[in-house]
């Protein structure tokens, strides 16, 4: 199986060369981070410092792929900063998105929590900071600290409802409908940006030539204004109404 961009087989612990300590501010800085990731909330300071002595942190571009669906890569990824796009290829090539993540959270390889990496690809959205922690380290935790793996359910379940929410949106509402939806849940000052057709339509669950045109008789109605990776939504009381049906 081919790895994503982060060249991972198996995770273990880094190995420590011989050399000068890491200043105190970059150790300040990642356990302050670790600090803010919800499923640490509970940890004392003294097992913050022995997760980050687990964990090393990484860089992923904007548009690079983390690990791919059929990857053989065990982990657990904590995002620090940027958003990462969870999506899933189906057999005939369609991309379904899962979720989009904000700092704060997790994502990856969880075996003893029935969750696998490899039932959908993980893509940087935006520029992001990453700390990884290998499978092994993962379960000593939650097996020493329960509470950690109570966290690690209760956002895997709201995680769950969302995906079930959105299923509910793909049987019962019309692909016009949720691409005006999705405009205006993505709309910020009125103007969605950074966005492909491509990715509003992994996003709806569509082909990317249906939203195309969805998008251009939406723009000939004068309810958006269409560039490069720009929408302006001109007309939201109008576009809602056809989002709703």
């Amino acid at each position: 199986m081919r790895a994503g961009i982060l060249g991972l087989r198996r995770l273990r612990p880094p190995v420590r060369k011989p050399g000068p300590p890491p200043s105190d501010s970059l150790a300040a800085f990642k356990q302050e981070f670790l600090r803010k990731i919800d499923i640490f909330r509970d940890l004392g300071h003294g097992e913050i410092e022995e997760i980050d002595r687990q964990t090393r942190m990484t860089t992923v571009r904007r548009g690079q792929v983390i690990y791919r669906q059929e990857d053989d890569a065990e982990g657990l990824f904590l995002l620090k900063r940027g958003r990462v796009r969870l999506s899933r290829l189906s057999p005939s090539g369609k991309r379904l998105e899962l979720a989009v993540l904000e700092p704060g959270t997790f994502f990856g390889e969880m075996p003893m929590l029935g969750v696998s990496m490899r039932s959908a690809s993980a893509e940087a959205v935006d520029d992001s900071l990453l700390c990884v922690m290998s499978e092994a380290d993962v379960e000593r935790l939650v097996m020493s600290r329960p509470e950690v793996g109570r966290r690690m359910i209760e956002i895997l379940g709201r995680r769950l409802a969302a995906a079930e929410a959105r299923l509910e949106d793909f049987a019962y509402r019309s692909a016009t409908e949720r691409v005006a939806a999705l405009l205006l849940r993505l709309a910020k000052a009125g103007v969605v940006e950074g966005m492909s057709h491509q990715d509003l339509a992994d996003a709806v669950g569509a082909y990317r030539e249906t939203v195309t045109k969805i998008l251009d008789e939406f723009e000939a109605a004068g309810l958006l204004a269409l560039s490069r990776k720009r929408i302006e939504v001109l007309d939201p009381p109008e576009l809602r109404r056809r989002g709703t049906g």
